[in-house]
């Protein structure tokens, strides 16, 4: 039968397009489902402040009445005009190892973009670097890691059958916690938290985080202005970003520094639980939550999921301060390593540092990019 497109305009659609990962991905050891709770919010226009500075366009495509590939084309007029660009994105792929049905949905947001004005397409890429950014290219033979892409092997190709090229690789590291750190990094530990103009803040619930959540993602707005992607954030969108995940974070792995009562520093880590995100395959009732928060208290590795140093403290040591804070946490948990969230990896200084902690490399992730013209 032939693939046909339909655009995602009706419930029933709406419907297909979120639940169709879970089909397609059925069998696949090492997929995470979402929490469609937070997915249902994430794609709908009216809940996701995102689409108030974009143009989008969702597709669903069909063979035999039956639907077989999703794609989101998006076009963020903030980023653009913030950075000097037309360019055009691609996002939350998902089909089968089917070149005919890849092929008719990538062409489709081609086709639109370049309608639109753009030059460029990037993908697959969300609204913003806070979403899942990228294919994965290697790394296939690790566990997932929560807020990355677990794709099969064949899709990287699909999309490269389309013409595209490496536009930025992403990669995430591990330092195991049995491999001694080097004598210097203790020292710059301890110095920098005798520092008498720093506070050095640590949380035992989370209700006592709750004031720092505005602080702490205005910091990300300062320290992230011209990282590949970035879109600095409204306070509406700093609470939803909370909101989503403030449920299952475990407040010990959260640490903060202040100077002069403002958030200069903080790293945000979390148990990996992807094993009670599998078990309760993305539904929170009845169930679900139960299985996550046991995973997250039998969990093996920690994920670093956001942090940052204000630009006037960097070269301070508070970057290694954090991370070793989230280290010496994870040890006392009995942990047996610490992941990184994903860092670019034309991001020197961040490789540098996690080739000096020992750390090696587990997962890469590819954006591509290609030519409207």
């Amino acid at each position: 039968m032939a693939v046909t497109l339909k655009e995602v305009k009706t419930s029933k659609d709406f419907k297909a397009f979120i639940y169709l990962p879970e089909k397609i991905h059925k069998g696949h050891a090492n997929w995470l489902p979402p929490l469609y709770a937070d997915e249902k919010k994430y794609f709908n226009p009216q809940k996701n402040p995102s689409f108030s500075s974009c143009d989008y366009r969702m597709m669903l495509t069909y063979r035999d009445g039956r639907p077989v590939g999703r794609i989101i084309g998006i076009i963020n007029r903030k980023h653009n005009e913030m950075m000097g660009l037309k360019n055009a994105r691609f996002g939350f792929l998902e089909c089968y190892n089917d070149r005919e049905v890849a092929h008719t949905l990538i062409n489709d947001i081609e086709v639109w973009g370049k309608q639109r004005g753009m030059n460029k397409i990037i993908g697959p890429f969300g609204f913003s670097d806070r979403d899942i950014q990228g294919f994965l290219v290697e790394g296939f033979e690790y566990e997932p890691v929560v807020d990355s892409a677990c794709n099969f092997e064949y899709m990287p190709e699909l999309v490269m059958n389309e013409g595209y090229v490496k536009d930025i690789d992403c990669v995430i590291y591990r330092y195991p916690l049995d491999k001694p750190l080097p004598e210097i990094f203790d020292r710059i530990y301890k110095r920098t938290l005798a520092k008498k103009t720093f506070q050095f803040l640590e949380f035992s619930s989370r209700k006592s985080m709750k004031p720092y959540i505005v602080p702490v993602l205005r910091l990300v707005n300062e320290a992230f202005t011209g990282i590949y992607g970035f879109v600095p954030m409204d306070e509406k969108e700093m609470f939803d970003l909370a909101k989503r995940y403030i449920p299952i974070l475990d407040p010990k792995f959260v640490k903060i520094v202040t100077r002069n009562g403002s958030v200069v520093g903080f790293m945000v880590a979390m148990p990996n639980c992807y094993r009670g995100l599998q078990k309760a395959r993305g539904r929170l009732f009845p169930f679900g939550l139960f299985h996550i928060l046991h995973a997250m208290r039998h969990a093996e590795s920690v994920n670093t999921m956001l942090g940052a140093v204000h630009p006037s403290c960097q070269k301070l040591g508070l970057d290694m301060f954090l991370g070793m804070s989230t280290i010496e946490t994870a040890r006392k948990a009995g942990m047996k390593s610490v992941d990184t969230h994903v860092v670019m990896e034309e991001n020197n200084s961040m490789m540098h540092e996690l080739q000096r902690y020992g750390a090696h490399l587990i997962k890469k992730f590819r954006v591509y990019q290609k030519s409207l013209n």
